[in-house]
């Protein structure tokens, strides 16, 4: 189903090495020393690290941020009225669909009644407007009952 390539010989590619460039070494230039005296000399800390090297070095003082203002606390009053009114607002929402909905399923009902009174008038006006076989036939009935009752038999 799929052609096989094993039988084709590999492509040769032609491959490029790069060398790295040696960088000759580093000569130290003396920089001209110059002195700069602090405003006050910071104290020599020495620490013993836990294989036993010690390390001295200048203790360095970290800045220490501005504290933060105390927010004042919110009363439990404003909370709870502050729920209430959230709380409030979610009724009224709710209240408002729910008439909406009432309102509008009012209306869907009203138009299924409209809909099958149109549909049984339709009904009865092919009823009456629709030939049955014989024209004036409860004419026929009565006249037949009126002569029945006086007795005129034919």
């Amino acid at each position: 189903m799929y052609p096989d390539h094993t039988h084709q010989p590999p492509i040769q590619r032609a491959v490029e090495v790069h060398q790295p460039t040696p960088l000759p070494p580093a000569v130290p230039v003396s920089a001209p020393v110059v002195s700069v005296q602090p405003g006050s000399v910071p104290a020599v800390a020495s620490v013993v690290l836990p294989d036993g090297r010690i390390v001295t070095g200048y203790a360095i003082e970290h800045p220490q941020p501005d504290p933060v203002a105390v927010k004042p606390a919110v009363s439990r009053a404003a909370v709870n009225v502050a729920l209430g009114g959230v709380g409030f607002l979610a009724v009224c929402g709710g209240l408002l669909l729910l008439t909406s909905f009432i309102a509008a399923l009012t209306a869907f009902i009203t138009q299924l009644i409209i809909l099958a009174a149109v549909i049984f008038g339709g009904w009865i006006a092919v009823q009456i407007f629709t030939g049955t076989g014989h024209k004036g036939g409860t004419t026929v009935h009565i006249r037949r009952a009126v002569i029945k009752r006086n007795h005129f038999h034919g």
